[in-house]
C-alpha cells in the first residue's frame, strides 16, 4: 500500500536479501526491492535505502524505514515526493 501524508509518502515494501542483482519490482501498489546484501547488522536495511535512492535521484536522508527492521515486510517513507511520482518512478526502474 501506497499513501501521501503530510509532505511525505509512505508505502509497505518486501525485501529480497542475497539476490542475485539489486533490482526494484513494481506490480500495481506492490514495491519488491531486491538487494545483494545479507540480512546481517543492519546491511540490508542499508542497502534498501541506498537502492530506492539511487533510483528515485534522492537523498538517503529522505528515505527512513518506520516499521520492520528486522522483517523482509517494511514500511518506508519518503519524503518531498508525492505519489504518483513515487510509481511513475519505480514503474521506470522496473521496466
Amino acid at each position: 500500500m501506497i499513501a501521501e501524508k503530510n509532505g511525505a509518502v509512505t508505502a509497505d515494501i518486501r525485501v529480497v536479501p542475497r539476490s542475485k542483482h539489486a533490482a526494484v519490482e513494481l506490480d500495481g501498489e506492490r514495491i519488491t526491492v531486491r538487494i545483494t546484501a545479507p540480512p546481517v547488522d543492519g546491511k540490508a536495511n542499508d542497502a534498501v535505502v541506498a537502492e530506492l535512492s539511487g533510483i528515485m535521484g534522492i537523498p538517503k536522508r529522505d528515505i527512513s524505514i518506520l516499521r520492520g527492521q528486522t522483517s523482509r515486510s517494511k514500511t518506508i517513507e519518503i519524503r518531498g515526493l508525492g505519489k504518483d511520482a513515487l510509481i511513475a518512478r519505480l514503474g521506470q526502474a522496473s521496466r
